[in-house]
């Protein structure tokens, strides 16, 4: 398998709080990944870090445009075949989020699962290679939930993109992750498969405090 994210010893202190310390995480072309870890633990953080420079290297992207100068003036040849494949995208991801009914609906108007559910086609038109969700279903319903879960299945199945993905709902990261990073106080304390972590004492200390180890529902069920 192709590594397509390699993160090496990343570190980022804030004044005197060491929010990331010597993290290194790779994510594999096809997979599902995922970065849990207590409130604190510094995920958000790290999450950034690698947002920010995959975005500085998407800047350089509008000079692999195949269309010219005086293409885009004119809106001839390849400009405007440009233009109806990019549509063409548009409807395809349009019926795979099932957002057919919403269309039209102005974006401020749909409910909070359903504005989720733009943002994640809005990231699908770009073709990414790799998918960042950061707590993609928190403050949304069962169902919702439900729906975002068996989307990014499909993202993977059908459409190849690799995923990695911040989530406090940890019956999903244990239900449709691959492989899973554990932080705690800016440190990556275990990584490997749901089951693995499940088991792991030093996952169920850090993240649940090792006297409601019982309560962990998502993580030992």
């Amino acid at each position: 398998m192709t590594s397509l994210l390699s993160v090496q010893s990343l570190s980022k202190r804030f004044g005197g709080l060491q929010a990331v310390a010597d993290v290194s995480i790779e994510v594999t072309s096809g997979e599902i990944c995922s970065v849990i870890g207590p409130n604190g633990a510094g995920k958000t953080t790290l999450f950034n870090m690698i947002s920010t420079v995959v975005e500085n290297i998407l800047t350089g992207r509008h000079t692999h445009l195949r269309s010219n100068v005086l293409d885009a003036v004119i809106f001839f040849g390849r400009t405007r075949r440009e233009e109806i494949e990019a549509r063409r995208r548009v409807e395809h991801i349009i019926e795979f989020l099932e957002i057919e009914h919403i269309r039209d609906a102005v974006v401020g108007t749909l409910s909070y699962g359903q504005q989720k559910r733009v943002e994640l086609a809005r990231a699908l038109a770009c073709e990414p290679k790799l998918l960042l969700l950061d707590e993609m279903v928190s403050g949304m319903n069962q169902e919702e939930t439900e729906d975002i879960a068996r989307f990014v299945l499909d993202i993977r199945d059908d459409l190849g993109i690799t995923v990695l993905m911040i989530e406090h709902e940890m019956r999903i990261v244990m239900d449709i992750s691959d492989r899973v990073h554990v932080l705690n106080f800016g440190r990556k304390i275990a990584e490997g498969a749901p089951a693995e972590m499940r088991r792991d004492p030093a996952v169920t200390e850090a993240y649940l405090g090792g006297h409601r180890a019982e309560a962990a529902a998502g993580v030992d069920a």
